[in-house]
């Protein structure tokens, strides 16, 4: 089955029950986003709102909300990729199967992104950018964004399809210094292929067309976000997932994708950036508002009868969650072909993925040594770090594990294994001054800071605690202490003031841990944080606060540490989660919004039965 749009898709799931249309009116500013939240937090259905205030656009949200919608969106397409990454993968197996391989790469040939010249419904109606569902996520936000887009750019030295890059970058329509109707901001982030485009185009002292195509079938809106190898286009992944060609023609020079509701066209100029931002992101936390490419707006299109689509990020798991394991599920064990060694990798999600990977590996290197010690793991994690958007990986913990029992999904299995056995006086590893992902405000500065490798192998070197030792308990300046899992404690202190502070702050905790260094052995990790209670509550909460609140180089401390020959060792390990001042804003709901929106789930409410 394929869709030849966005409102194909949602009646099929309609269909199976797996959406549910508001037909009360609702307003773009705070509310819709709440509902979404709300009914994705339940695991509810897809949403589609038909009355948005002061629009004559409808508006869909929470598509892909889980794993088990994404399976029924893209049903036996999603084999198909799988088929043709493994041949990738295993060339071989084509002549295993030969039949099954010629039937996969002509699917593939027929996949190759469609000119038309007719047929352009997308560009039946010229309308402004104050026409479409204009939606404010958080009440801090600086204006109205586009979270679904799907943002087209070319190569200025190779113009065309085969050359472009289709990625999914916010797009701020409203707020802040922008042209209504004009102007709009476009954020990327390190790692993206429009930043190579717009590098190109500014060389040349050419301007960058953009276009921004949101709707469409959904797997053009997955395309955006898959990780693929710079030989292979999102525009034929898409047509791959959809079993129908990117159809897409040219209008004043820009690429339109013809399938898509909305097509926004626009102009990025050399040294042309305005503020963009604030906007609640996928970490839980405002990103704050920083200079990002400004885009002059040529014109904007819209199908009859268009839907806009849009999703909403905040503290995870959110729908991007469920992106997530839909990619990894399409790729499989694609990562573990292309590095040597390595067998299972998790970018953790609960922590905001990027400041947390967990991995296993291999340690084959000294086979005939009698002394365990990280070794291969070392180079994986050194290919990890220098590998596409994992290179913006802030902790990575890796280890090795022959007998093959543990898993980086049970996090907690994985954290019980890896602290037995890591050596803290020889096994951390520190990367100073340089990239971390743009929307961790943990660092120094945007899209700088630190990393930290944890690489662990070896024999059980400590057993772990599993309750609080009666050495915390008495610790001055610390106000609760509370176990979280086997090996890791946290303890609510001072709140976070200044570094100097801090740092007089740790020296007086670590004096006084060493008076009961054998006491304390067992306990590898010590969290201090600002909420013992919340940060231990769940597990969740520990990796969410923990690894979003520090940056390596300024906030991991330690029992008896020391510098040897520039490395950097301790008895026990000491995490710095407080929120320091120049971290972004958690994000929290507006009370009064969460009131009005009670409405649509109260008895005779559209959303009565999701939360029933």
């Amino acid at each position: 089955m394929y869709y030849r749009s966005l409102e194909d898709c949602l009646l099929h799931l309609e269909k199976n029950r797996q959406l549910i249309r508001i037909k009360e009116q609702v307003d773009p500013h705070l509310e819709m986003a709440a509902i979404h939240l709300r009914v994705h937090e339940a695991g509810g259905p897809a949403l589609l709102f038909e009355n948005v205030k002061g629009c004559t656009y409808r508006a869909a949200s929470n598509i892909f909300g889980t794993i088990e919608r994404s399976r029924l969106i893209f049903s036996e397409r999603l084999r198909l990729i799988q088929q043709l990454i493994q041949l990738r993968n295993n060339p071989s197996s084509a002549l295993k199967h030969p039949l099954q391989s010629l039937q996969t790469g002509l699917q593939s040939l027929k996949a190759l992104p469609l000119k038309i010249s007719s047929s352009k419904p997308v560009l039946t109606n010229e309308i402004n950018i104050t026409d479409v569902p204009l939606i404010q996520h958080w009440p801090k936000d600086g204006g109205a964004f586009v979270t679904l887009p799907q943002v087209y750019t070319e190569d200025v030295e190779q113009p065309g399809v085969q050359h472009s890059n289709l990625g999914m970058y916010r797009i701020q329509l409203t707020g802040n210094d922008y042209k209504l109707n004009k102007e709009a901001g476009l954020h990327y982030q390190l790692h993206r292929g429009i930043g190579v485009h717009q590098t190109k185009a500014n060389a040349l002292n050419k301007p960058l067309k953009v276009s921004v195509f949101v709707g469409g079938p959904p797997a053009h809106s997955l395309a955006a976000i898959m990780p693929l190898p710079e030989s292979i286009s999102e525009l034929t992944f898409a047509g791959l997932l959809s079993g129908r060609r990117f159809r897409y023609c040219y209008q004043d020079g820009f690429c339109v994708s013809t399938d898509a509701d909305f097509v926004i066209t626009g102009e990025v100029y050399k040294n042309e950036n305005k503020p963009e931002g604030p906007f609640g992101d996928h970490l839980g936390y405002y990103s704050l508002q920083h200079d990002f490419p400004l885009m002059h707006v040529h014109k904007v299109y819209a199908k009859k009868n268009a839907i806009w689509p849009f999703t909403v990020v905040g503290r995870p798991p959110q729908e991007d969650t469920a992106f997530g394991a839909l990619i990894h599920e399409i790729t499989g064990d694609l990562l573990s072909k292309e590095i040597p060694g390595l067998k299972e990798i998790n970018a953790v999600d609960a922590a905001g993925v990027h400041p947390l990977l967990l991995v296993v590996g291999s340690e084959r290197y000294t086979p005939y040594s009698v002394t365990q010690q990280p070794a291969e793991l070392l180079t994986i994690a050194n290919r990890i770090l220098g590998t596409g958007q994992l290179s913006l990986a802030k902790f990575l913990f890796i280890t090795a594990d022959e007998m093959q029992n543990i898993s980086t999904k049970d996090i907690q299995q994985y954290f019980d294994f890896l602290l037995r056995r890591i050596n803290l006086k020889r096994d951390i590893h520190f990367y100073t001054n340089t990239t971390i992902d743009t929307l961790d405000y943990s660092g120094t500065a945007l899209n700088a800071g630190s990393k930290v490798v944890f690489a662990a192998y070896g024999i059980v070197l400590r057993d772990l605690c599993i309750e609080v030792n009666d050495s915390f308990n008495n610790l001055k300046d610390v106000t609760d202490v509370r176990m979280i899992i086997p090996g890791v404690i946290c303890l609510e202190t001072k709140r976070y003031t200044s570094k100097q502070n801090a740092d007089a702050e740790l020296n007086a905790l670590k004096d006084q841990l060493k008076q009961d260094a054998e006491a304390i052995k067992d306990c590898p990790v010590i969290v201090v944080c600002d909420d013992a209670a919340f940060t231990s509550a769940k597990l969740n909460n520990f990796l969410w606060v923990t690894f979003t609140r520090c940056n390596p180089s300024h906030d991991i401390d330690g029992v008896n540490s020391f510098y040897e020959n520039k490395h950097w060792g301790c008895d026990n390990l000491i995490i710095d989660a407080r929120i320091k001042p120049h971290h972004a804003q958690v994000l929290e709901k507006d009370v009064q919004t969460e009131k009005n929106i009670q409405r649509l789930f109260n008895k005779g409410g559209s959303l009565y039965s999701v939360l029933k």
